[in-house]
């Protein structure tokens, strides 16, 4: 007999075409329903990862957004628009979401990710993907992460460059294996063209689907570096460091 969440008939139909790929079907369907993620920041790749999550079917998506939006947002952030200008970003963020997917359940959060919010957030989710511009930001996130047991999935970019893995805690390198310290060199204004950031954010937004439904093999201690400049592409073993300050202590 259904039960109050299965897949309905409209969603069924919407979603046909992806429950044609074999080891995905109805069961990947119905855990992409049941499952949660969370996206912070939701901007150039955030946007994006958003979009597609929603397309898919993703049950609840929460968001960590702050600021209103700028004229310099919109050659990127694709959940926002020209008349928006001036306008939270978040509720822009909620408003395009909803408008392709009505039945999903939106946490719509106006802070990016700090001390105060980092842990609340989490919390709330089944996957984490990290798309803040900001070391402090991420890092407060993959913390998270770990200790809740949360899988979460690094994006980042800038100008044609691009990399992405997938944090599995106990089992893969943490952000703080692949990076110790910030960056001295990182800047929060960087040259970025928005198709290099939807270019991640896809992939992003598979390594959840991957995840949550449990086809395919994620990123876990490999680091994919693209470079959209001449299409080259590496994907890098990474391993976790026993000195890790964040994972070290978490049993593989």
């Amino acid at each position: 007999m259904p039960t109050p969440n299965s897949l309905t008939a409209e969603e069924r139909s919407i979603y046909e075409w992806q429950m044609w790929v074999p080891d995905f079907g109805d069961a990947g369907q119905q855990k992409l329903k049941d499952a949660s993620v969370m996206v912070s920041r939701v901007g150039g790749v955030g946007s994006v990862v958003a979009y597609e999550l929603a397309a898919a079917g993703i049950g609840k998506l929460v968001l960590a957004h702050a600021g209103n939006v700028k004229p310099s947002d919109l050659n990127r952030q694709l959940l926002m628009t020209h008349d928006w200008i001036g306008k939270p970003r978040i509720e822009s963020i909620r408003r395009r979401l909803l408008e392709l997917n009505p039945r999903l359940e939106i946490v719509a959060v106006g802070e990016n990710v700090c001390d105060a919010n980092a842990a609340r957030l989490v919390e709330q989710c089944d996957v984490v993907v990290d798309c803040a511009p900001l070391f402090p930001e991420r890092f407060l996130m993959n913390e998270q992460a770990v200790r809740q047991g949360k899988p979460m999935i690094e994006c980042a970019m800038y100008e044609l460059e691009a990399h992405i893995t997938t944090i599995l805690p106990g089992q893969s390198p943490c952000l703080r294996c692949l990076f110790p310290d910030e960056p001295p060199t990182w800047k929060r204004q960087f040259p970025v063209f928005g198709a290099v950031s939807g270019t991640v954010a896809c992939l992003g937004a598979v390594e959840a689907i991957k995840i949550i439904s449990g086809i395919g093999n994620p990123l876990a201690g490999r680091l994919l570096k693209m470079d959209l400049r001449d299409m080259s592409f590496r994907s890098l073993n990474v391993a976790r460091r026993a000195d890790c300050l964040v994972c070290s202590s978490i049993a593989s």
